[in-house]
């Protein structure tokens, strides 16, 4: 850590920060966001909470000498949304212990507790997305959206593409910074096991993809490219989720058993060894419901070049810099994405492979996360 760095460390160090928001345990790109947060500014020096809902009961981690999980009941999950009057009651008790709240969007309930708390300190706005797919809710929790935009000393948006284009946000843009989600690179894998997972496709081109199966992440496009892609590659899918059975009986009525596999649920200490086995990760996405793609930068990390989808407004095709970590395709566009494919597998010197890495430690490291989130608390204290 340089000398600026300890600087602002020792400006911030005072500070007390809370993370609002989601759920625990961790289910996605959000939660995940901000666990790293929680655990990256204490490591640091900063004092960080995480308050957030629970799927069972509710407990506290105590994660280190600055940091806690503070998990609250919740009654039911409505509509991506955990109904927890727990979060308002534990908001209202703690808020006056912390300088700044940093509450990620969306999260109607974290709103709500926010609304509710009595607070008075300053308000970090983390604005993952906007409310894109569930409309009745939208319509339903507006003005409380809008108090929150207001309210907030500072929002932060994870691509410029986002924040340029987010309705929302055009009222804002002059209290809006743009922070790149950044994370520590994926570990090593085994060489071993790379190379049996290799052998178990017979030495084929690996295109590896991820996430759950729903509807906006395109999957069923993916499947049909892989009908266009030559014998010597094969797509691999991992993930559950509702869509899995229709899934699987496209790939059976196509008669591509032998070119696509649904993997199921991948756990993470196996995800190393497929990033590094692949050829590429294909994100077929194809609605701004997907907002950024922390997986993308999971698999640059390793060097692993990248092949996703041009969705418009969504901050994906600027994460994967056409021509450089990998290429762009149409969204809802199989032939396109097999050509973006075979563009890619075709790169023999490892241009895209290079891309990859060096775009991840150029945008997207945890350090230039944490660096600039930590500017933003030291402004604003």
């Amino acid at each position: 850590m340089n000398e600026s760095d300890n600087a602002m460390k020792k400006d911030a160090k005072d500070l007390k920060i809370l993370q609002l928001g989601k759920f625990h345990p961790i289910r996605g790109g959000v939660e995940k966001v901000m666990l790293d947060l929680t655990t990256g500014l204490s490591a640091r020096g900063i004092s960080c909470d995480m308050l957030c809902a629970a799927t069972r009961g509710s407990y506290t981690i105590r994660l280190n000498d600055r940091a806690r999980i503070i998990a609250v009941r919740s009654l039911a999950n409505v509509k991506a949304t955990m109904m927890s009057p727990a979060m308002i009651v534990r908001l209202r008790r703690i808020c006056r212990q912390y300088d700044i709240i940093h509450i990620h969007h969306p999260d109607p309930m974290a709103a709500l507790a926010l609304r509710l708390s009595g607070f008075k300190g300053k308000v970090v706005l983390h604005w993952h997305s906007d409310i894109l797919r569930q409309r009745q809710l939208l319509r339903l929790i507006k003005p409380l959206q809008t108090w929150l935009l207001k309210r907030a000393d500072v929002i932060v948006t994870t691509s410029p593409p986002y924040l340029e284009q987010s309705p929302w946000l055009a009222p804002y843009r002059d209290k809006c910074q743009c922070v790149p989600i950044g994370i520590l690179p994926v570990d090593d894998a085994d060489q071993r096991a790379i190379d049996k997972l290799r052998k178990s496709v017979g030495g084929r081109k690996v295109v590896f993809s991820m996430g759950r199966l729903v509807g906006y992440k395109g999957f069923e496009y993916l499947i049909d490219a892989a009908a266009l892609l030559p014998d010597d590659h094969i797509v691999v899918i991992g993930g559950t989720g509702p869509l899995r059975d229709q899934l699987q009986a496209r790939i059976e009525a196509a008669g591509l058993t032998e070119k696509v596999r649904l993997l199921g649920f991948v756990p993470e200490e196996a995800l190393p060894v497929y990033y590094r086995a692949a050829s590429l990760f294909c994100m077929s996405s194809v609605e701004r419901t997907e907002a950024f793609g922390v997986v993308l930068i999971e698999a640059m990390s390793c060097g692993t070049p990248i092949v996703a989808t041009r969705i418009p407004g969504s901050g994906v095709p600027w994460v994967n810099a056409d021509g450089i970590s990998g290429r762009n395709a149409e969204p809802r566009d199989a032939r396109s994405l097999a050509e973006a494919i075979m563009a890619v597998t075709g790169d023999s010197d490892g241009q895209y492979s290079r891309g990859a890495l060096e775009r991840y430690r150029s945008h997207f490291t945890e350090e230039k996360m944490l660096k600039n989130i930590i500017e933003i608390y030291r402004n604003m204290g």
